[in-house]
């Protein structure tokens, strides 16, 4: 206990280090009084430029993410035993979460008036989190680049984040996945909360805009074209290309057991019908096939969003192209979100086809046919608009603007 008080302890202190009032004050600048009134590294970069910025941003995230990577050596440094108490590796690193999370939010260096925590927590995330983080991050980029504010990406981001973690999880809410996902939904919330300055100042058009130029155009374009290319590319290739050969393959190791492919095994006894050899192949076919549908709606999830919240940075320009950019994106979004958990049930019928149970083997042979020509329609109509978001792209204008009209 006294070892767990004292490493949490230390990772409150760190988070609470106020890494862009004292590089404020170093300049001469109290951050408190100018720009937003806020530490963190939007008003710093708003205030002291963007390299200051920059590096508030880093050393936020560093005092972040440093106590989650060291509470756990230091454990056991200090007690081997230590770590089997209070729920194990993840908790410890949980708690450090959530103590550096608190100091930047509450610094006790400055009467715990502290920042809005997206850099901190980002940095406690990406330990815990990687894969959710990576795609709140991506989010972040793709929000700000659209809207102009770091305010609307964050809030965006924390959301981001929060689902991510929901999907990438089968049980999010379980015990042992419990405490991550419950720092997830409190971070989120809070900072949301934490920007509720900056929702009034949205509201009532007074919030500046943190990015101008053309060079954040280009960027825009950038990830539009690298979401969109990317999603297309991986439908074509697992839809076409990649599912047809795999079940094929099957059957020809099924035909020719044993050999090479099955380690010179006989997986197919002596008297097996043609039929009982077909759904051989199909299982196994399955098997193989079944594991990446997570990772492929994951993927296309991913890409769909980042196309569509993209596209929204044309949608005050001129012409109807944008408009449609932003429709398609959309409709695919809601294609994806519709098309997974039908794929996840096919892949269960598939399974139930061969129950050894003719009750169950039946309804689920009757029900695998219409829901798996459902699932095979939505997964061509999504690639299909992924393919026009595609071409659509390659007609993308420079829009790049003079600076008196940016």
């Amino acid at each position: 206990m006294m070892i767990l008080i004292l490493l949490i302890l230390a990772a409150y202190l760190v988070g609470s280090i106020p890494f862009g009032y004292v590089i404020g004050r170093m300049r001469g600048v109290n951050l408190f009084q100018v720009g937003s009134g806020n530490i963190g590294a939007t008003n710093a970069g708003r205030v002291l430029g963007r390299r200051v910025g920059i590096l508030v941003f880093v050393l936020d995230f560093l005092k972040g993410a440093l106590p989650v990577v060291l509470i756990v050596p230091l454990a056991k440094l200090l007690n081997t035993e230590a770590l089997n108490e209070f729920g194990g590796p993840n908790s410890w690193r949980v708690g450090a979460a959530v103590a550096s999370f608190l100091g930047h939010l509450f610094p006790i260096y400055l009467g715990f008036r502290g920042g809005k925590g997206v850099a901190t927590g980002a940095g406690t995330m990406m330990v815990l989190v990687p894969g959710p983080t990576a795609v709140a991050l991506l989010t972040w980029l793709a929000v700000v680049l659209a809207s102009r504010y770091v305010s609307v990406a964050s809030m965006f981001a924390v959301v981001a984040l929060l689902v991510s973690r929901c999907l990438s999880v089968k049980e999010p809410f379980a015990s042992v996945n419990f405490a991550i996902t419950l720092f997830c939904l409190l971070g989120a919330i809070i900072v949301i909360v934490k920007h509720r300055s900056n929702i009034a100042r949205l509201r009532a058009g007074t919030e500046v805009p943190n990015l101008k130029g053309p060079g954040k155009d280009f960027a825009l374009r950038m990830i539009h074209t690298l979401a969109v290319g990317f999603w297309f590319g991986a439908a074509a290739f697992f839809n076409f290309i990649a599912a047809v050969p795999i079940f094929d393959s099957f059957k020809d190791v099924v035909e020719n057991s044993p050999n090479d492919r099955t380690a010179y095994v006989a997986i197919v006894p002596e008297g097996t019908s043609e039929i009982q050899r077909a759904n051989l192949a199909s299982a196994l076919a399955g098997a193989a096939v079944g594991p990446l549908f997570p990772r492929y709606f994951a993927l296309a999830g991913i890409c769909s969003w980042l196309a569509f919240a993209s596209a929204r940075g044309w949608r005050k320009e001129p012409g109807s192209g944008n408009r449609w950019r932003i429709r398609l994106s959309l409709l695919a979004m809601v294609l994806i979100a519709a098309s997974w958990p039908i794929s996840l049930y096919v892949s269960e019928l598939r399974v139930w086809r061969f129950d050894p149970d003719p009750a169950v083997a039946a309804v689920a042979k009757a029900a695998f046919g219409p829901w798996h020509f459902a699932s095979l329609l939505l997964s061509a109509i999504t690639t299909a608009l992924a393919g026009i978001l595609l071409a659509m792209a390659a007609g993308l204008k420079d829009r790049i603007r003079s600076s008196s009209t940016a």
